[in-house]
């Protein structure tokens, strides 16, 4: 079994290649613009790898949430190699991906949606892999509802928002890590059971997972929130 593995959800983005249970990844990050060479990654990575495209099972794609022109470049990357080369596809969270890294068996991932928003879903483990408690959601730092722990927190909203999330989670937070981003290498991971029993989508019914419809805020919505206009 072998597959491609793509992560664009936030400004740290990766490649990984899956082959027979090995995973070989390259990392972007420093790029501002990751469309401007994703491609020559993934290209280098095959090469490395003695691959071709059409060697491959399938294209994973860390769906988000996350960054919408992140998410769309990814979903779009993996259309495009899948339709190409007569791939199978599988969206994976990005939020799953993140959950991964924790040191936790009780996962609450929590990463920066912008906006004064967060977006968030809870996790357990089962044989190494992140399985979800909750459904991704987006809502605003002050208003998350932490449920009964221990959590080990992980994610960039853990940061950015420290001084309202810390006080809201108090002692049912076991541990933090808010500098983790998702990996390819994760996205890989939590694919290769779905590409192994053969459960990917046909390329054009790939999408992205925003959760979210808005990009930004009007002028009234941040007057509201105590922005400038």
């Amino acid at each position: 079994m072998n597959f491609l593995a793509l992560e664009t959800s936030c400004e740290h983005a990766s490649v990984a290649l899956y082959l027979d249970g090995e995973i070989r990844e390259h990392l972007l990050d420093g790029h501002a613009n990751h469309s401007e060479y994703i491609l020559s990654v993934i290209r280098d990575l095959l090469l490395e790898a003695s691959v071709r495209l059409p060697d491959l099972d399938a294209v994973a794609f860390g769906s988000g949430p996350g960054a919408f022109t992140g998410l769309r470049l990814a979903c779009g990357i993996a259309q495009g190699l899948a339709l190409g080369a007569g791939l199978g596809i599988v969206p994976v969270c990005s939020l799953s991906a993140l959950a991964m890294q924790s040191d936790g068996e009780r996962t609450f991932v929590a990463t920066d949606a912008r906006m004064n928003e967060v977006y968030h879903c809870t996790y357990r483990f089962d044989r190494g892999l992140a399985i979800p408690l909750s459904e991704p959601a987006c809502t605003s730092p002050e208003t998350l509802q932490v449920p009964e722990g221990p959590w080990f927190g992980i994610g960039s909203a853990f940061s950015a928002h420290e001084s309202i999330l810390l006080p809201r989670f108090g002692s049912r937070l076991t541990g933090c890590n808010a500098a983790a981003v998702p990996r390819a290498s994760d996205i890989a991971r939590l694919a290769a059971g779905r590409v192994g029993k053969g459960e990917m989508l046909s390329a054009e019914m790939a999408a992205p997972l925003y959760v979210r419809d808005k990009v930004a805020l009007t002028t009234a919505e941040r007057l509201a929130r105590g922005g400038r206009s």
